[in-house]
């Protein structure tokens, strides 16, 4: 395993300078983000496509630091009912899917996306719960009207290019945890996996071992980021919870850095069952912490990331 790292937060640096300051750090290997929510402010995959010096450039950036590309991001809803939204995330897909072609990325983080309820919704419809029936008669309609349709084509684009699409199991999405994540890939393929973030399964109740061991051969990416779920406020409201982000005193549970949500011990045994599983690949730390700024929150989640990351191949044993 690599210690990684998102180079989104790091947006206000030029590239050179976010990679130089990671590897600082102690990071390998980094995630950069290409459009859609997490923004593309280290890479434009349409001017790079579009100029085969920039596109040199681009990549010399990664080989003059010895940091490694291993993932682009491109976060963002291409079956949103708005087809202006759908569109725009479509066409920012399929170019991060051309662009990692070009440079060698095997693989692209994304949402799944949520459809509306019916084909006039203006917004998307997430649902929680089977009753009463009519959201059933939406799930229905999202799944096999708007959600297997698209990723079925937008799997073509990603083998063509020789890219594995790994969805962030995001609430507010129509992949969301471990059985919606299992439902698509059987319905569509292994060119689909799981970025596996466990902070938004910790809120949902999910236990990350079990989740880890569920999902074994599924997982293509891993996000470092934490969750801290407030006992008081969890404990007189449950933790559906629409308060805003920056209210942190008011909500249920909030985003911490890698240690702050949950101790070291969770975190050894989520990478151990990683290992068990046969994840052998970057731990990408995503810095989303509103009690800290961008440097305290990425520099203690590296210390906690490179103490409990199992780095070596195991030794072959005398009984094996």
């Amino acid at each position: 395993m690599k210690v990684g790292s998102m180079t989104v937060p790091l947006q206000h640096m030029p590239l050179a300078e976010a990679l130089e300051y990671l590897k600082a750090m102690g990071v390998e290997a980094v995630e950069v983000g290409s459009g859609g929510f997490p923004g593309n402010a280290h890479c434009k995959p349409k001017e790079l496509l579009a100029d085969r010096q920039k596109l040199k450039e681009f990549a010399k950036s990664f080989e003059n630091t010895g940091v490694e590309l291993n993932a682009l991001s491109c976060h963002g809803n291409p079956i949103h009912p708005n087809k202006d939204i759908g569109a725009k995330a479509h066409e920012e897909f399929a170019d991060t899917c051309r662009l990692a072609g070009e440079l060698g990325v095997k693989k692209v983080v994304t949402f799944s996306g949520c459809a509306g309820d019916c084909p006039d919704s203006k917004y998307p419809n997430w649902v929680t719960c089977p009753w009463p029936e009519d959201f059933l008669h939406i799930l229905d309609y999202q799944w096999n009207e708007c959600l297997l349709p698209y990723w079925e084509k937008a799997g073509e684009l990603a083998r063509e290019r020789g890219v594995k699409v790994a969805f962030e199991m995001h609430p507010g999405f129509q992949v969301y945890n471990t059985a919606s994540m299992l439902r698509l890939r059987k319905e569509l393929g292994d060119t689909f996996g799981a970025n596996f973030d466990p902070s938004h399964l910790i809120w949902q109740g999910n236990d990350m071992v079990a989740s880890i061991r569920e999902l074994k051969g599924a997982i293509y990416h891993f996000h470092a980021k934490d969750t801290k779920v407030d006992p008081i406020n969890a404990a007189r409201k449950g933790v559906l919870d629409v308060v805003p982000y920056g209210e942190e005193l008011e909500r249920s549970w909030i985003f911490r850095a890698v240690g702050y949500g949950n101790g070291q011990d969770f975190w050894k045994s989520v990478i151990s069952a990683l290992r068990m599983t046969g994840y052998d690949d970057i731990i990408s730390i995503e810095h989303e912490d509103s009690l800290m700024s961008v440097e305290e929150g990425l520099g203690k989640a590296v210390a906690m990331v490179r103490e409990v990351i199992i780095s070596q191949k195991p030794a072959q044993m005398w009984w094996a």
